[in-house]
């Protein structure tokens, strides 16, 4: 268990990686309801800059949720996301790695006796280690009882 009080500014994670595949692409489709064919159609996407089809944005940034995941603080949850940026397409066959860094501890605007608020900046990059995504991940995580803010 992790309290706000632990968290370290500065501290890094970085996941394994994953190859994206046209199974995941259907599957999310069929999730979402967005066939649109930049995902679906591959004689459509030869059209595309990048002659083949690409994996919806939405996939590639729950992959990258997915792959920081690991352990559960029962401390801490996730509160949102900001400032996301889809800014390469990933094709089948890519592969993913998600790495992270705390940016900012806040306290809560609201409720700083109980709450800290932890900024962890998210890149997600392929197999090329080009940044494929970006986004801030914010945690609201429970102060340790009796601390001072």
């Amino acid at each position: 268990m992790t309290y706000f009080e632990e968290y370290e500014q500065g501290s890094t994670r970085k996941s394994h990686g994953r190859t994206i595949t046209e199974a995941d692409i259907v599957l999310h489709a069929g999730q979402t309801g967005d066939f649109y064919p930049h995902h679906m159609d591959a004689e459509f996407a030869k059209s595309l800059p990048g002659g083949e089809r690409i994996a919806h944005g939405t996939l590639i940034f729950s992959v990258a949720v997915g792959q920081l995941a690991g352990e559960v603080n029962d401390q801490a949850m996730s509160y949102g996301y900001d400032r996301v940026r889809f800014i390469r397409p990933v094709h089948i066959g890519d592969t993913i790695t998600s790495r992270s860094e705390i940016v900012a501890l806040k306290e809560h605007t609201k409720r700083p006796e109980l709450f800290g608020i932890a900024e962890e900046q998210v890149e997600v990059v392929n197999q090329r280690d080009e940044v494929v995504i970006a986004f801030v991940h914010l945690y609201l995580v429970n102060r340790r009882p009796g601390s001072e803010s």
